[in-house]
């Protein structure tokens, strides 16, 4: 059974004027996303700018999250690391919280071979039982899970079960589905693909517009599910300038951004991210008054 199916948010991490994470935003942040459609919360990934948090905040994070969705929606945790002994040692705790699942980015910066992609999610799934998800970014980590190595660790690795594809190649997600032959769910790791990958067999996305267009977002996804491929086109297609817009600077800075625009956030990023340039702004502003959120 899946972990989830539709929009996933790749939630933000608030922070205070004091760079702190704001937990009690947090908190809000979790209601926010049940009350408007969201089908599940993904705590720590690449949006929430894990990459800058200590292992303490991490752990915190996905406790606090975990706990304030109290089994209303289900909550994933990004516990990757370039580490594997790392993603162990968050894995373990993480799963310790009562969260639904884990999204395991690819180790990053030492782009290990497809083997030891293999070895690496082995040793950490031989940790825990929750489910894992595969987070494949290769214009972040350097390293590609090619199509045979993801079916391989689905067939022979009991708790991998789905994948995060974000590679935007829609010819490896072709092959991908076609070798796995429903082994492995799929979701989309790309805003402006989700119709597309659907159209494939994909379960859904892990979304960053989400965090802005939750209801829109579950819709899309809904839509297609239910027959209506016309309607989820439409609110694909709607979608496109503003996922352009929430990637003209890099992720989280644009979404940050947006959603201190609408007032969910105060937008505040940390170092080496920081502050949207002003002309983008603009357009990110534009993008949202465009698509009626502003």
């Amino acid at each position: 059974m899946a972990i989830f199916k539709g929009s996933g948010v790749a939630l933000i991490t608030p922070f205070k004027e004091s760079l702190e994470i704001d937990y009690e935003k947090l908190r809000e942040l979790v209601d926010y996303h049940v009350d408007h459609k969201t089908d599940a919360i993904i705590v720590c990934g690449t949006s929430g700018e894990s990459a800058t948090m200590t292992v303490e905040e991490h752990l915190e994070a996905i406790a606090v999250v975990a706990e304030q969705a109290d089994g209303r929606i289900p909550v994933i945790a990004g516990t990757g690391s370039n580490d594997t002994q790392t993603a162990i040692e968050l894995s373990v705790e993480a799963e310790k919280c009562g969260v639904d699942g884990l999204l395991m980015v690819t180790p990053y910066y030492n782009k290990c071979t497809q083997n030891g992609l293999i070895k690496h999610y082995e040793q950490v799934a031989s940790k825990v039982d929750v489910p894992i998800i595969l987070y494949n970014v290769p214009s972040r980590t350097g390293v590609n899970i090619l199509p045979a190595t993801a079916v391989k660790m689905a067939k022979e690795i009991e708790n991998v079960v789905a994948i995060k594809e974000a590679s935007g190649n829609i010819s490896q997600v072709a092959e991908l589905a076609a070798l796995a032959n429903g082994c492995i769910d799929i979701y989309s790791g790309n805003d402006d693909q989700i119709v597309p990958l659907m159209s494939l067999g994909g379960i859904g996305v892990i979304s960053v517009t989400a965090n802005i267009i939750p209801d829109d977002t579950h819709d899309l996804c809904a839509k297609f599910f239910e027959g209506d491929i016309e309607g989820a086109r439409q609110l694909q297609l709607k979608a496109i300038e503003l996922c352009k817009a929430l990637f003209c600077e890099v992720n989280p800075i644009p979404v940050k951004k947006a959603t201190e625009l609408l007032g969910l956030s105060n937008g505040k990023v940390r170092l080496p991210l920081t502050e949207m340039e002003p002309e983008h702004v603009e357009f990110l502003r534009k993008a949202m008054q465009n698509y009626g959120i502003l």
